[in-house]
């Protein structure tokens, strides 16, 4: 009598059409399309780093909460962008490893709505906005919202041909991580200040965390890694710069991160200019 065999892998995912599902939304805007991954029993081995990393963001941004609360004011931004470096790290170790699943998409998207997006809400609205208990409120509400709704406005894309920002190398709007920075600004300056009254007024503050939650959720087109590329006569330059902003980042972490701040401001205006160029190129080309 002939046992029959049970189904391989592959005949399993052809019959039911679930092994190109199986691969999701990336962690990263920047990450380039990954061929489909074979739909997996749970996570293997070589998963748990990457995500492992991503619960490690997640953690360290929920405890920027609770240092928040106590009052450790430069302990909580520091344990934010700690969650950001993190961030950036969880996506990029899963494709070196070649890991890439669902499930990590899925989780990275959770950390990050919670330490970018719920963390820099509660920490500014503890450090100034609950002078102001109504507005500020609602200006931390609209900003926890606007970086959730960017969040799966991106999950929703990630499968879609036609995004014209990302196929030239630009992004859509202000990232998660670097919107919770941006935010951070008046925070950033009133402790490189030594504790300037100004910096910690609460419409100020609300002001600006509606303003970065605008320009998390537009449709401007803004500058990626990607898109950076200097020139090979100035590539030795930019890394003694690096080399010089992580000392910078040392000696004085507030003032440094200001500048940050500053900088990707001054540059916004630039991928805007950069993206209508290659927009009108687009329209002669499809023209000619």
């Amino acid at each position: 009598m002939t046992i029959p065999l049970p189904p391989t892998e592959a005949e399993d995912e052809s019959s039911t059409g679930e092994g190109s599902a199986w691969l999701g939304p990336r962690a990263s805007e920047d990450d380039p399309p990954e061929p489909a991954l074979r739909k997996g029993r749970g996570l293997t081995l070589r998963a748990v780093i990457p995500n492992a990393i991503t619960a490690a963001a997640l953690c360290s941004g929920l405890t920027g909460i609770r240092f928040a609360i106590e009052g450790l004011w430069g302990q909580a931004l520091f344990a934010i962008v700690l969650a950001g470096v993190l961030d950036a790290m969880d996506g990029r170790m899963a494709r070196l490893l070649k890991a890439q699943s669902r499930f990590g998409a899925e989780l990275d998207s959770l950390a990050d709505s919670l330490s970018f997006g719920m963390a820099p809400a509660l920490v500014l609205f503890l450090w100034s906005l609950q002078d102001l208990p109504r507005l500020g409120w609602f200006a931390a509400l609209g900003f926890a919202i606007c970086c959730a709704l960017r969040l799966a406005r991106f999950n929703a894309q990630i499968d879609t041909e036609e995004q014209p920002h990302k196929s030239a190398g630009f992004l859509t709007g202000v990232p998660a991580p670097v919107g919770a920075g941006l935010a951070f600004l008046p925070m950033f300056l009133w402790l490189a200040t030594g504790g300037e009254p100004f910096f910690r007024q609460p419409w100020l503050v609300g002001v600006w965390m509606v303003l970065i939650a605008v320009l998390m959720i537009s449709n401007l087109a803004t500058l990626s890694w990607t898109s950076i590329r200097p020139g090979k006569e100035i590539r030795l330059g930019a890394i003694a710069l690096v080399g010089l902003l992580f000392a910078a980042l040392l000696t004085e972490p507030w003032w440094t991160l200001a500048l940050i701040c500053a900088i990707y401001l001054a540059l916004m205006p630039l991928g805007i200019v950069r993206y209508a160029r290659v927009k009108r190129q687009r329209i002669a080309a499809r023209q000619a």
